[in-house]
């Protein structure tokens, strides 16, 4: 059984929001689909991990195929957009 999208955004938004709780960053707005997570979030490599351990603890699976969301024709992608995590997170859960 596949996890709906709107809950898959819901967990996501969640996870996003108590990571960066504490950050000093200039992004006001709120996060949705649409926020990126280097520009808006200022996120680092290191974040992207983090977030990943995040993901894979908040949904318990320890054998998403994270390659496919980070890379692209063998190369990292710069930008992911919390869109793509979720689309990412409902073709694999």
């Amino acid at each position: 059984m596949s996890i709906e999208r709107p809950l898959i955004l819901d967990k996501v938004i969640q996870v996003l929001e108590t990571m960066t709780q504490d950050w000093d960053m200039d992004y006001a707005g709120t996060i949705n689909e649409d926020v990126k997570l280097v520009e808006d979030l200022t996120f680092a490599s290191i974040d992207i991990i983090q977030l990943v351990v995040a993901l894979e603890e908040a949904f318990q699976r320890r054998d998403l195929p994270v390659d496919k969301l980070l890379l692209k024709d063998g190369r990292y992608v710069d930008e992911i957009k919390v869109s793509s995590i979720v689309d990412f997170l409902k073709a694999h859960l």
